[in-house]
């Protein structure tokens, strides 16, 4: 089984760079131009299925990558963005600068990362990205062939942490993945092999 693992394409708070999580932001003009692009460029590459996050930028994605085939979307609340709770909505900049705010080790020391109020932590979106993996991907090796899922930056990561087997002091290993960024996977009776993780389209 091949996995395409596609980043939602881009919206108005990624370019005013400000912190998304589970508020439902939609795509922006460019971000569905892009995501156009890549449905453009995967046209000929057969999938089963999609899996998208419920979230309208993740969905929306899905949608125009599919354009006219006739390739099933399913949405998994498992696969939605990590939650940065009351911090949703704030600029990206201005945490990541003060030292004393545990948000400031949130790409550079992952481990130390404390969620806030109403937020989750790495640690959970690792539980549920993994139980997404197990529970509805594996079981499907020999009856899929090629199966696409789109999701977001954070929560993509997570799924990488499965997929390698890494803790979470590695967890942006590879580098965040760009807006409509595809990581290209297989999953065979050996476990995961990771193909391409830095592709774009």
């Amino acid at each position: 089984m091949e996995i395409y693992i596609v980043r939602h394409g881009q919206t108005i708070w990624n370019e005013s760079k400000r912190l998304q999580g589970r508020t439902d932001v939609e795509l922006n003009e460019q971000g569905r131009l892009l995501a156009g692009m890549t449905g453009e460029k995967l046209e000929q590459v057969e999938f089963d299925l999609i899996y998208s996050s419920p979230l309208i930028r993740a969905y929306e994605t899905a949608c125009l990558i599919r354009g006219h085939r006739n390739i099933p979307i399913i949405r998994d609340d498992r696969l939605m963005e990590l939650s940065f709770g009351v911090m949703e909505g704030e600029a990206v900049g201005e945490r990541l600068k003060d030292e004393s705010d545990p948000f400031h080790y949130f790409f550079d020391r992952p481990e130390l990362y404390e969620a806030p109020e109403r937020g989750e932590s790495f640690g959970q979106a690792c539980v549920r990205a993994a139980s997404f993996m197990t529970e509805v991907v594996e079981p499907q090796r020999e009856k899929l062939r090629r199966i696409m899922i789109v999701a977001h930056g954070a929560l993509n990561k997570a799924i990488m942490c499965h997929v390698k087997g890494h803790g979470i002091e590695q967890y942006w290993s590879g580098g965040l993945q760009k807006n409509c960024g595809v990581i290209i996977v297989r999953f065979d009776a050996d476990g995961y092999h990771v193909m391409d993780e830095t592709r774009i389209l």
